[in-house]
């Protein structure tokens, strides 16, 4: 009784929104990293492929999406969104296993950038994509050395940022037409993408008693946490307000890499990160009005 009293007390007031979505980030930056160890057993194809159909099912059964009719016009819905979401983790979990997560995530922001600035289309936008670019330069592998960046992993996030954009853009359409289960049907078609990678991946060894519990807990933090915490925090926060705090996410993980799995950057890349974060936040500054929610990422996000 005493607890839910504090909840109840705690989710009423102003401070939190802010700090389901500081949890959030914190959530999704953590399961990418525990996702990283994955990788020398099952791959990222085959963490992918675990970590969206575990997701998958968590989603499904919270929104129970066996009950209602499912017609031909939820199947042109939820067909391309879920195809985006699955090329977009692919593409992503291949990025980190080459780059920093921080580098990688950086460098995924600018899909959604993209699409926030070329919907606007003013003047003061171009001086987003001129920071953003500045970002990347500092990013980028400029020489041989073995400090330099892969640039195979930078083009992966890259191309996982073209995806994300995709995803901002048919979730609209998604989201009309099939609701708030939208996520599930999404998240079912995309793990229905990534299962014949990691299969033909990782094989059996997707079954390992331990690589499922680890998986689960990938899908757990990844998936279901931020998702819950950032839909608590969308209900209480102004759009534009939701994305000037998301835009911190790349900083949030590098911050894990450094942390979880050592992935030391020097200054020059640090700087290029909060460019991008920078650019990500004016662009969400100017857009037009509240509810466009051009620089809001959207739910389930893309690690």
């Amino acid at each position: 009784m005493v607890f839910r009293r504090i909840a109840a007390r705690f989710a009423s007031s102003d401070f939190a929104p802010l700090a389901a979505v500081a949890t959030a980030m914190v959530s999704i930056c953590w399961g990418a990293s525990v996702a990283k160890t994955l990788f020398p057993v099952i791959g990222p194809a085959g963490t992918t492929a675990l970590r969206l159909s575990l997701a998958a099912a968590i989603l499904c059964g919270v929104f129970h999406i066996w009950r209602k009719p499912f017609d031909r016009r939820m199947l042109h819905a939820a067909l391309p969104y879920g195809l985006a979401l699955g090329c977009m983790n692919l593409l992503f979990y291949f990025a980190i296993q080459r780059i920093p997560l921080g580098i990688a995530l950086a460098t995924e922001f600018t899909g959604p950038l993209a699409v926030a600035t070329f919907a606007s289309r003013r003047r003061v936008d171009l001086a987003w994509i001129g920071l953003a670019v500045a970002g990347l330069a500092l990013l980028l592998p400029l020489d041989m050395s073995s400090d330099a960046v892969d640039p195979v992993g930078v083009l992966l996030a890259l191309a996982a940022g073209v995806f994300w954009g995709g995803y901002i853009l048919l979730g609209k359409r998604a989201g009309a037409i099939l609701g708030g289960a939208a996520p599930a049907y999404g998240m079912a078609v995309a793990a229905l993408v990534a299962l014949p990678f990691g299969v033909a991946q990782a094989g059996a060894a997707l079954l390992l008693p331990h690589v499922l519990a680890i998986a689960l807990l990938v899908a757990i933090f990844s998936s279901a946490i931020p998702y819950s915490l950032e839909m608590f925090a969308l209900r209480r926060l102004p759009t534009k307000s939701f994305g000037i705090l998301t835009s911190g996410e790349p900083a949030v993980g590098a911050l894990a890499g450094a942390l979880l799995l050592g992935e030391m950057l020097p200054f020059a890349q640090w700087i290029g990160i909060a460019a991008i974060v920078g650019a990500t936040i004016g662009t969400t500054l100017t857009a037009r009005g509240q509810s466009g929610g051009n620089g809001a990422k959207p739910v389930i996000s893309e690690i």
